[in-house]
């Protein structure tokens, strides 16, 4: 073999790549990115204020998972979400409102929500106070 045919072998081979990571890129899954990555942006100080205020307040919350619930024990009376995020997936995504009285616990019930990683980001609003904590939990 002689040295055009390598050249003209290797520009095959070159073009055959690029066409299989051509064909690759468009399978992959159109919300590998967050759509409203901008709006978020936008918000981001009052988000940080919110962290901080849990962190200032030491208003962290207790967060058991017993079976078919989880328990979130707060420090006071709160109302506002939980928001429970699979990563691997936005469609699974569910929100609960959460209102607690005096007892300051909420149970929530996460029987239909499928087996494994999870993350819980809670926002409530506890005295005149407005909270953000997000923590990773296994179901």
């Amino acid at each position: 073999m002689n040295w055009g045919k390598g050249i003209i072998a290797g520009m095959i081979i070159f073009m055959l790549f690029i066409l299989s990571m051509c064909i690759y890129m468009f399978r992959m899954p159109k919300d590998e990115y967050d759509h409203q990555y901008y709006e978020k942006g936008l918000s981001f100080n009052q988000d940080y204020a919110k962290e901080r205020q849990v962190l200032a307040d030491q208003a962290q919350p207790q967060i058991r998972v017993t079976g078919a619930e989880v328990t979130i024990a707060f420090t006071g009376p709160a109302k506002g979400t939980a928001k429970f995020i699979r990563p691997s997936s936005a469609a699974m995504d569910k929100t609960f409102n959460i209102q607690t009285g005096a007892e300051k616990t909420a149970l929530l019930p996460v029987g239909s929500l499928a087996r494994g990683r999870w993350r819980i980001l809670l926002e409530w609003e506890s005295g005149s106070k407005n909270y953000l904590y997000e923590k990773e939990v296994a179901l």
